[in-house]
């Protein structure tokens, strides 16, 4: 009996994807149906009034019943068009899988600009934000917390031991289409994002933020002159006698005139941060409802838990308590007020809520936010099955050594792959690529760099192998003069090359990536310059590749140095247009190509 071959990621998306398109198709109709019924209801509705006017025989109490018909089907009708838009929902969510696994993904991602990262010192070279981004890959998170927690992680090298928890985890969650799915199709409470409709940073403020009321026996004094107003009150309607209701009330007047400025701060910023939580209460709850084996996806469970009580139910009992808040909205429940104490008691329950849980909305927020960085890179590996893990390796020299290493954001159909080895004990510790114009020396740069970042993060790399230790990556690619600071582009270069000998000194070693190195000054300065450079961050313990296309920096790494080694690409000319291979090779580049350039687009050279 032959056995059925596993469907690719890509069918696997494609059968999700009609599914639900099927099941919105089913609704859709559904929907039509019941517009229809409404309409003919409303219509006898209509017609039965007209009788009940014109003929007194008929009685107008025949009217509750299309009424009523009406009110239900409206219901009803409102849940199907629910769970229509979920269903749309969900087949967009596959289309977008499908689109990133067959390299259309651009503009239809997260193209997240972040200000922090402007000076950041390989952010910018290695395209980790905005259009076209590898954020705009990867990220699949809902909540500004999964953002900000794949962005860190991108944006620093983390220990070697949390990267073999975030494997586990994410090989644990690769399978999960469902889970992703269900989180993918949420959305918040009226129709608001969840992901602008929460502040983290506030929503922590006000959950962290130092107790506006803090004497806890006047809560039981209110609910005793609660109480007591209620009982002369009985009083007074049974005997007449009105002081003690009076006095009382009084009593009540003078407490919520005392505690009138901190109750109102009390119920209206408890008001705004229940409509944060309340958006991510379906997120938490989807979470907890999930059950993991690894350790980190189990700890990120636990940490959804305040005093032996899922957040989910935590963020319930809150609701409770903002239901009280909206309730002083009703003219009787603002009536009542002063006799009850009823804005005073809203707050001390309030504030209580916040003093048993408001220690772990921190805790909550992280793990929201660890979990979507996770089910983000979980996506990722699931829809390029041949990016495998690096091999980690935690003791000896600096290390990087890639076989058939690409680049993530390049289509698959046009990367070319390529070796490279830099570091450990038989390789050199840094490799000088020269070549021609657009023959792929900062594309190879920035192919180190990208999986370097992504094997930091936890990521799978697009390579068919990887081994290398802990590294930090500096880079020097996209250098730019800035008009606002009035700072030249090699001003601006060498910044940034002190910057990544600031690293160079720091834990975890150094991969240094330089294009063009100090292009921006004379010849002889360059190559001064560049030999010191380069030679200091070799002394420092770091590896990492420099490529020119200036054939006297290549001296550098002929001149005896064993830690230096000279590749290059090469290029061609057919039929008057420039070939090129991007294939690295071993040693310098024999010739170039600038003035047949020149002389190709009409220059009189």
């Amino acid at each position: 009996m032959s056995i059925a071959a596993t469907p690719s990621p890509a069918e696997e998306y494609r059968q999700h994807q009609q599914a639900r398109q099927t099941l919105a198709a089913r609704f859709e109709k559904t929907h039509i149906r019941l517009g229809n019924l409404r309409l003919v209801i409303f219509l006898a509705a209509a017609i039965m009034a007209w009788f009940s006017l014109d003929h007194d025989t008929f009685s107008t109490w025949w009217l509750l019943a299309p009424v009523a018909l009406f009110a239900t089907i409206a219901v009803f009708h409102a849940h199907i068009l629910y769970k229509r838009e979920r269903a749309e929902r969900a087949a967009d969510h596959y289309a977008k899988g499908i689109a990133r696994i067959e390299d259309r993904w651009t503009g239809n991602g997260q193209q997240t600009q972040r200000p922090e990262t402007a000076n950041h010192v390989y952010a910018a070279d290695l395209d980790l934000f905005g259009p076209a981004s590898l954020f705009e890959l990867l990220s699949q998170a809902r909540t500004r917390m999964g953002e900000d927690t794949l962005a860190h992680w991108l944006l620093a090298p983390s220990p070697i031991a949390s990267l073999r928890q975030r494997h586990a985890a994410i090989d644990e969650l690769r399978p999960r289409l469902d889970l992703r799915e269900d989180i993918a199709v949420l959305e918040g409470s009226s129709r608001k994002d969840i992901k602008t409709g929460v502040h983290p940073e506030a929503l922590i403020g006000w959950a962290e933020a130092p107790a506006q009321l803090v004497h806890p026996n006047v809560r039981w004094l209110a609910r005793l002159l609660a109480l007591a107003a209620i009982a002369t009150a009985i009083l007074w309607i049974e005997s007449g006698t009105k002081t003690p209701f009076f006095s009382v009330l009084i009593i009540e007047a003078a407490i919520a005139a005392l505690l009138h400025k901190r109750t109102t701060e009390v119920l209206h910023a408890t008001a705004h941060a229940f409509d944060d939580l309340k958006l991510l209460s379906a997120l938490v709850a989807r979470i907890e409802r999930e059950s993991f084996t690894t350790s980190q996806l189990q700890n990120i469970r636990k940490s959804l838990v305040s005093k032996q009580l899922p957040a989910s139910k935590a963020i319930a009992r809150l609701a409770t308590i903002a239901g009280y808040i909206d309730s002083l909205e009703n003219p009787i429940v603002h009536f009542l007020d002063i006799p009850l104490l009823y804005s005073v008691q809203t707050a001390y329950a309030a504030e209580a809520w916040r003093r048993v849980h408001g220690s772990a909305v921190r805790r909550w927020l992280e793990a929201i936010g660890e979990a979507e960085a996770l089910l983000s890179i979980s996506a990722y590996s699931y829809e390029h099955p041949a990016d495998s893990f690096p091999d980690l390796i935690e003791d000896g020299q600096p290390l990087f050594d890639a076989t058939q290493l690409g680049h993530p954001l390049i289509p698959a159909a046009k990367c070319i792959r390529n070796n490279v080895s830099i570091g450990g004990v038989d390789a050199a510790q840094a490799l000088l690529i020269s070549g021609s114009n657009m023959s792929g020396k900062s594309t190879l740069l920035r192919a180190i760099g990208i999986n370097t970042v992504l094997a930091m993060a936890g990521a799978p790399v697009r390579a068919e192998s990887l081994r290398l230790t802990a590294l930090h990556v500096g880079a020097s690619i996209l250098i730019n003069d800035s008009l606002q600071q009035g700072s030249s582009r090699f001003y601006a270069e060498i910044i940034r090359l002190r910057r990544i000998a600031d690293l160079a000194e720091k834990s975890p070693p150094l991969l240094f990536l330089l294009d063009e190195l100090l292009q921006g000054t004379n010849s002889k300065d360059r190559l001064t310059g560049a030999a010191g450079v380069v030679r200091a961050l070799l002394d420092a313990g770091a590896i990492g590749l420099i490529s020119t296309h200036d054939l006297a920096l290549t001296h550098i790494g002929s001149n005896n140095d064993h830690r230096l080694h000279n590749v290059h690409f090469q290029d061609e000319i057919e039929d008057g247009r420039m070939k090129f291979d991007y294939t690295l090779r071993d040693g310098v580049v024999t010739h170039s190509n600038g003035i047949e350039l020149m002389r190709l687009i009409g220059l009189k050279v």
